[in-house]
Order: C-alpha cells, then structure tokens, then sequence
C-alpha cells in the first residue's frame, strides 16, 4: 500500500494541480497490477516523509495490529478516517436480501472490538423528506454542483439533528454522523468554509428555492391556495455584531433585548408549510413588512390572508383589499364590546366554549366578530386582580408614610412617587380615582384616598373579550373562528424553529451569514413538517424534539474480528431498530437497516 500523486490539469481553466491516490499491488493471476483503493482528492497535504507511516498504520487498523511506536497525531487521525472509509467501500448487502450462500467465519470471540460509532435514524428519514421535497434537483437547477449539494444537506440535516451554528453542525458532521455513508460523502475531507460559502449560494438563490420548494410541497399534499398565515417573530445575536447593517436593539420576544436582534417575517399557508421567509431589521415595524412579504408571492386573487393585531393597520388592510385579498385580524380597537344575548356558541378542540357575536358594519362591507373565551376571561381576571393587588399595595404604602411623623410629606415627591407607582402598574392605574388632601399651606398631602372605578370596554370590564375583522362575509361564525385559531399553529411554527431547530442564538457577524443561518433553519423545519405530516397519517402526534430522540438511537458500527486463519473480518452495520423506531419507518415506508452491510477481510 503507497500513496500515489498524479498531475493534472482543470478542463475550463487549463489550470495544473496535483490529485492524491491510496494504491495497493494486487495479485491477478501471475500478473501484478496497481488498485486504487482510495482518492484522496487535491486537499491532501500531509507532508511526503509521513506517508510510509500513515499506509503501514492504515495497514495496521486494518489488520486490528496496534502500533508499537504511537503515530502522531495527524498520521494516526488519517488513518482511522482511510480505514474507516476503507471498510465502508467494502461489497454491500442489503438487509434482508436473498443470499445463495451462507458466509460463516471462525473467529476469536475475545477479539471484538466496535468502532466508528456514527447516528444514522435522523439522517435517514431526514433525506427522505428533502428527497420527497426534491430539495437535490432543486438545488441542481438553480446551479449548485454535487460538492456544494453535500454541504447543504449536511447543514439542513445538522439542524434537524443537533441544532446549533455551522461550526457545531461541522462538527457533528465530521465527528458523529453517518450521513456521509448515505451521500457516498467524506465530509472530513470538507473544510468548514464550504458550509458557509454553501449558505451564501441558498441565501442568493433563496427565492427561487422557495418558490420551486413550495410548488412540490403543494403537489405533495394537495394544499389549497386559499389560507395565507403572516407574522413576525426575532432572534438574538450573541456578540455585538458591529458589521452586520440589520443586527438592531429592540423588544426581544425572547427577553433578551440586551442583545442586537434580526426579525424573520414568515409567510405560511394553512397547512403549515412556509410560502415565503425574509429577514429584517432587529427594530423592523411589523406593521411595515406585510406589503414586502406578499408582493410576488403569486399568492391567487381572493386568497385569505390571517394576522395578528401588530400588523392589521387600517393601511395594510387597505391594501389587502386594494389588492384584491381577503382577511381574517385581530382588531386594534382598543374599546371592548360583547352582547351574550346575541352570540353563538363554538365548542373547541379542548371541548371549551367560545361565544361569538357577529356584527356587519353599516355599509356591509366588513364583518366583526366579537368573541368571549371563558378560559381566556379567567386568565385575564388574574391577571388584572394581581395588578390591582400590587397597585393598591403601593397607594397602601404611601398612605401610611402619610401618617407616620417623619414621613415626607411634601407634594412635589408624594406626586412623583404616585407617577412611579402609576407607570408600573402595567395600565391598571387608570381604573383607579386617586384623591390627595394637602394641608392648610397646599405645601404637603396630610392623606391620600383611592377608589377603584373600572373604565367600561376594558379587560377589566369585559374579561376574556376579543374582536375579529373580516371581508369574508359567506362564512359562518364556526368557520371564521376556527380559520383565525390557524394563527397558534403559527406560534406553534415560531417555537419549533427557535426551540427544536437551533434558530437561536446566531454567532455571526457578517449580515449574509446569518441571513444563511436563518434560512437553513426554515429549509429545515420544511423537512420536520413533511415528516410530522407523513407520520400524523398514521397516528403519531409527538413533537419534533421527541421524534427525534427515537430516530437518533440508530447507529452504524463497525464489529471487527480476528479470524481463525489470521486475517481481520470487519463488518460494518447498522444497529437493529427498536420497536418505536421501526413503527416510524414503517409509517414513512422507510427501510429500518439504512445502508446495508459492508465486509472486508484483511
């Protein structure tokens, strides 16, 4: 076994480079002619003087020889990856096939020893939701070549798999997957830059990849172009993040607004699947974005468009019905309203009941739905005696201050104490009359009275109310309410992406980086979605992060045995699935034994 290095020159660019090969003398019959076993590519560069040593250590691995003298480290770490990649370029069997012979081998039991230990469930099922999404053509046509393919994938399957930056999905790829055994990859041999410069050519291409993504998702499951989804959510940067132009202070959804943000506007249809994503300033109006997001989205004339009260401006929905869209929002009107006695009652999914009053506006071109949750008045009847409690202990603390003799009693600091307490009472304030009784000079309050006199059309008043708007005049109350609740699925969207897809926290500094991060993160969540909605088919309702607990318990291993005439069998093969594991494949119409079994005898 030696390394053999070849010149050659680049077709386009007539450009001269040198290819390293891993070649072994192999016997045919009385003639000796040169195998190649390995291509160990242009990126070679271990030093020339290293290389008897690292083909007697490969040799050694191979053989399950330990080496007397200990290999430094970077010989000693390319031959465990040649070796490995060497036993699994070994001849395939599939799981299950017919075989016409039986191999049986005698081998010293004590000899065992298991290596390259790799997961191998998430990755699988993972390609086969970007293969159904025909992701790979996708990317063919907007002109990715295989290599940088590679890199995309492992970047969408890293955050399925083990969320978190590009360096942490390097990582992961290098050091813990099985996905380069079922891309045919060696993604050691990748360097960390082809992921980020991979994530500059998706964000480039990024609306062509959407707009041919979604087309198949439709195709796939038949969704009806009817209900658009539009909300906003942010995420935050650790660092300062001085060179990215979108990285803004601003209210952090996540509470961390000592960070600079990013905003991610999303665009969804019914069914969850994401029509369209983009990036905005961390401080971006949410109301401001919507025209941007649905301009060009081919979205057909009459579709129905839900958002949340950030967005439902009376500008933005002007333009809905400028162009030609229907809408379903939460109303900004700040005055609540409710007449029990002339709504209908809607049991929901959790067998609670909403109470809905249906009201046509006087030049019947908008309906409003005044909707009362008792679930939602009890949360909000909390809510409101627990700020009253905490006001009236404050006015409580002030008056005895009052009465006590060395108590400040001077008007000036009793009023802006009363203004402190006022702003922190998260608006509750209002519902109070406050009276103070200065003394005989006007100077100092010898008393401070209050009584609590609710503001009518107010959460005090009207617990658990809350108003919807509407075009969509042929719908019923039912339908309309049950459409608007498509916006927790929404929610449901923001958690996943943050919580089991690595969305947050971004570490990059360049403002095209972390565009890339963000978008690998939906590209991903596309993937989730068809896996979920495959396997709610079939009855399983869990969430991503415990699907993929069960799918990450599947690995590859390689068993490696002394054999009785001397020689090393290696086998390498996939772990047998558990019982969950194996009814999701069955579910997916998925083999249970990725790969196959791959054997050499040295």
């Amino acid at each position: 076994m030696y390394i053999r290095q070849t010149k050659t020159s680049s077709s386009p660019t007539g450009e001269t480079y040198s290819t390293f090969r891993l070649v072994a003398s192999v016997r045919t019959g009385g003639k000796v002619r040169q195998q190649t076993l390995l291509n160990l590519g242009k990126n070679f560069d271990l030093a020339k003087e290293l290389w008897p040593q690292l083909c007697t250590r490969i040799e050694q691995i191979l053989a399950g020889q330990l080496s007397l003298i200990p290999e430094a480290p970077a010989v000693e770490k390319l031959a465990q990856r040649y070796a490995a990649r060497l036993v699994m370029s070994g001849p395939k069997e599939e799981r299950g096939e017919v075989r016409e012979t039986v191999d049986y081998q005698e081998v010293d039991i004590d000899s065992l020893e298991l290596v390259r230990p790799r997961s191998i469930g998430v990755e699988h099922a993972g390609l086969a939701a970007l293969a159904e999404l025909q992701l790979p053509q996708i990317l063919t046509e907007v002109g990715l070549n295989g290599v940088q393919q590679a890199a995309a994938l492992g970047s969408i399957i890293g955050r399925m798999a083990e969320p978190g930056s590009e360096l942490a999905t390097y990582a992961w790829l290098t050091g813990q997957s099985g996905l380069g055994e079922l891309l045919d990859v060696d993604y050691e041999a990748m360097p960390l830059i082809r992921l980020y410069r991979t994530s500059d050519l998706l964000v480039r291409h990024r609306q062509a990849i959407e707009a041919r993504l979604f087309s198949r998702i439709s195709d796939l499951f038949s969704l009806p172009a009817t209900v658009t989804l539009y909300d906003l959510t942010n995420t935050y940067f650790e660092g300062a993040m001085a060179g990215n132009g979108k990285a803004r202070r601003g209210h952090s959804k996540e509470k961390r607004s000592d960070c600079p943000l990013v905003t991610l506007g999303l665009v969804l249809d019914g069914s969850g699947f994401v029509r369209r994503s983009r990036m905005f300033e961390g401080n971006a109006i949410e109301a401001a974005t919507l025209e941007q997001m649905l301009t060009g989205l081919a979205a057909p004339a009459g579709a129905l468009v839900i958002m949340d009260r950030g967005i439902a401006t009376e500008a933005n929905i002007a333009w809905l019905t400028g162009q030609h869209y229907r809408y379903l929002v939460v109303s900004r009107e700040r005055k609540r309203q409710f007449a029990a006695e002339q709504a209908i009652a809607v049991t929901t999914a959790a067998k609670n009941t909403v109470r809905i009053q249906r009201v046509l506006s006087e030049d019947g071109t908008e309906l409003r739905l005044y909707c009362h949750s008792g679930q939602r008045e009890n949360k909000e009847t909390a809510i409101t005696q627990r700020f009253s409690e905490r006001f009236e202990r404050g006015l409580a603390k002030l008056a005895a201050a009052l009465q006590t003799p060395r108590g400040d009693k001077r008007r000036d600091k009793i009023l802006q104490r009363l203004g402190r307490l006022q702003e922190k009472s998260h608006g509750i304030a209002q519902h109070y009359r406050i009276e103070l009784t200065p003394d005989a000079a006007g100077d100092k309050i010898v008393a401070l009275n209050w009584e609590k006199q609710p503001v009518p059309g107010t959460m005090v008043t009207h617990p658990g109310v809350y108003c919807l708007r509407t075009n969509e005049l042929s719908w019923d109350e039912d339908t309309l309410w049950r459409t608007y609740t498509m916006l927790t699925d929404l929610e449901a969207v923001f958690r996943s992406l943050k919580s089991e897809l690595g969305l947050r926290p971004i570490y990059h500094h360049r403002e095209d980086r972390a565009e890339g991060h963000l978008f690998i993160t939906v590209l991903a969540y596309q993937a989730v979605q068809v896996l979920r909605r495959r396997l709610k088919d079939h009855g399983f309702q869990e969430s991503w992060s415990t699907l993929r607990r069960i799918f990450a318990g599947q690995r590859r291993i390689t068993a490696t045995f002394r054999q009785k005439d001397g020689r090393t069998l290696h086998v390498r093969k996939t772990t047998v699935a558990e019982p969950k594991l194996q009814q999701l494949y069955e579910a997916l119409g998925l083999s249970a034994s990725p790969v196959g079994v791959r054997k050499m005898v040295v």
